[in-house]
């Protein structure tokens, strides 16, 4: 059986192996200039993207068969409820001590946008889908 981008199976192991080769490269060049690890929520904000991903590209592909006119809408209401997430979840830790740092941005950013555009390839699959 081929696993497809436009099918939930199909997407959750692609986002969860470009997720890995990401955090992989973000983890080594944190050590390469010498930045903890694991501090920021880092482990977190990789999961809770990963999560809210295949929860938001699930939800789309329920509604394509009915809604399907509106599939842009419920997405971008996605992309929104992730920065409610980030500002109910994160932003208060990372205000902690009254500055977010660079390292703090990255943490939660560079795993939203890897999400955000295989999130986006894949509803453009998905849309294009005729089955």
């Amino acid at each position: 059986m081929k696993l497809k981008i436009n099918s939930v199976p199909g997407f959750s192991l692609i986002l969860l192996l470009t997720l890995l080769a990401v955090f992989a490269i973000h983890t080594t060049i944190l050590k390469e200039i010498n930045l903890p690890l694991f501090e920021n929520k880092i482990i977190l904000a990789y999961l809770v993207n990963f999560i809210m991903a295949i929860g938001i590209f699930s939800i789309l592909s329920i509604l394509k068969k009915n809604f399907e006119s509106i599939l842009g809408f419920i997405f971008l209401a996605g992309s929104f409820f992730k920065f409610i997430v980030f500002f109910l979840l994160f932003y208060p830790i990372y205000r902690q001590d009254g500055i977010i740092t660079n390292p703090e941005k990255f943490a939660f950013l560079i795993p939203y946008f890897c999400c955000l555009i295989i999130e986006t390839f894949s509803l453009v699959k998905l849309m294009n889908n005729n089955e």
